[in-house]
């Protein structure tokens, strides 16, 4: 929790090696614990389920790219009908994690660097410039994302993604940003 946090507020500056060394205590934990963990402890962001369903009644394509972990992500894009995620993949041997990740055809792991390629990625498919993308997060790894959209919206988040996002949410749900666009 304390290397999540520091990378978080931004004040560890390799991000990957975070990661890494996050992912390595995890090394001997039965893989169904991540079920576990789905099932009791990941918690959605409140209003987060109201603002897909909008967005997605409006056209727009979702995209959820996190540091997080695909045992998760995929879930999600199923429950919240996302058109897309990008995450990191654990590797698991005999039903056990191993404290490694594997790497993708798109790269190592999911940094702040990768959910900016994948902005600009599902930017240029759909024919757009990254001047029309919205842009959520909380964390320093997500500030080269938030830089590249056209609309950065800081959620209940670290001072220096708050300092850089054109709009911060530090209270209440997420849905309160539809507010800007009725």
């Amino acid at each position: 929790a304390a290397l999540t946090e520091a990378a978080m507020r931004g004040e560890i500056v390799d991000y990957k090696q975070s990661l890494r060394q996050r992912v390595a205590l995890l090394a001997g934990m039965a893989a169904a614990a991540l079920d576990e963990v789905y099932e009791h402890r990941l918690a959605l962001s409140p209003g987060v389920e109201t603002l897909i369903a909008a967005c997605k009644a409006a056209g727009l394509f979702c995209l959820l790219v996190t540091g997080g972990f695909t045992c998760f992500t995929d879930r999600l894009r199923l429950r919240l009908g996302l058109d897309d995620v990008r995450a990191n993949v654990l590797e698991v041997v005999d039903g056990r994690l191993t404290g490694r990740l594997l790497p993708q055809v798109w790269g190592d792991l999911c940094d702040g660097e990768e959910k900016r390629r994948k902005l600009l990625e599902v930017c240029a498919a759909l024919g757009v410039g990254p001047e029309r993308a919205i842009a959520v997060g909380d964390g320093a790894n997500d500030l080269p994302m938030l830089r590249t959209a056209g609309l950065s919206v800081a959620y209940h988040a670290k001072p220096p993604v708050r300092r850089e996002a054109k709009v911060a949410i530090d209270q209440g749900a997420l849905d309160q940003l539809l507010g800007l666009f009725s």
